[in-house]
């Protein structure tokens, strides 16, 4: 299934781009949906930078329902590569329930729109659910892709609250 969000940022495409790399856990508070992220580890090869990342969702589920829902179903783990010389990003996620059924991986780009940023997300999610213990490989295909459908309309909202995140931080420390 085929993630794509769009979104217009009023400010220069690489001051958007270090500040989306490099202030990830001060834009955790913009992020609604985001309970916290860890940086696992950043590696610099000149304009190439290198990250982990382990996200921790579910801020938006009452703390009674994720007794029942653990960490595990709500968090996943990020690798993404950082361009400086064409402002992308690749990335992959890794999931950390049903790892064995998911795939996930995409790019943003970071482009000059006149007028500031036009950050363009794309990637692609495959759920094969055939590879998880307990479905019937009969079912698998189709319920992958209810699920994708599923998961795509909760991903796609969060990515463009994510992106308004990085706009208002962006506004409040121009104000400072």
């Amino acid at each position: 299934m085929l993630l794509s969000v769009d979104a217009n940022i009023p400010f220069e495409k690489s001051l958007v781009f270090r500040t989306y790399r490099d202030d990830l856990l001060e834009l955790v508070e913009f992020m609604p949906t985001i309970r916290r992220v860890e940086i696992r580890s950043r590696e610099e090869h000149g304009p190439i930078v290198k990250m982990v990342n382990v996200w921790y969702g579910g801020s938006e589920i009452p703390a009674a329902a994720r007794v029942v829902m653990t960490d595990s179903l709500l968090s996943w783990t990020e690798h993404a590569e950082w361009n400086q010389s064409d402002l992308t990003c690749a990335w992959r996620i890794e999931t950390h329930s049903f790892r064995e059924a998911v795939e996930c991986r995409g790019s943003n780009r970071f482009i000059e729109d006149g007028t500031g940023t036009h950050l363009e997300i794309r990637g692609d999610l495959v759920i094969d659910a055939s590879q998880i213990r307990g479905v019937p490989k009969l079912l698998g295909k189709s319920l992958g892709k209810t699920v994708s459908d599923l998961l795509l309309k909760k991903i796609t909202p969060n990515l463009i609250e994510a992106t308004d995140g990085l706009r208002r931080y962006l506004e409040r420390k121009q104000k400072v």
